[in-house]
């Protein structure tokens, strides 16, 4: 994979990521208010650095574990060609 391609694609995803799963969980704990709508970008400018430092981090094991879990199945791929 590209390189600026996986980094651009991380920084889309951990963005997306912070802005549901902060709205989310701030929505649950404050409810539908205007106090909500006011920490609700607090919460996100924290959520979406923490976000993207973990991704760089966990990135590399979630991908060696897919292969670990995947491999069974593709060696099945290869001998039914």
């Amino acid at each position: 994979m590209d390189k600026k391609f996986a980094l651009i694609s991380q920084i889309v995803m951990t963005f997306m990521m912070a802005l549901t799963m902060s709205g989310i969980m701030s929505v649950i704990e404050l409810g539908p208010t205007a106090v909500w709508l006011n920490h609700w970008p607090k919460v996100f400018l924290i959520a979406w650095p923490t976000a993207f430092v973990l991704t760089m981090v966990a990135w590399p094991t979630a991908m060696a574990v897919t292969r670990k879990i995947l491999r069974p199945s593709l060696q099945d791929d290869v001998s039914a060609s």
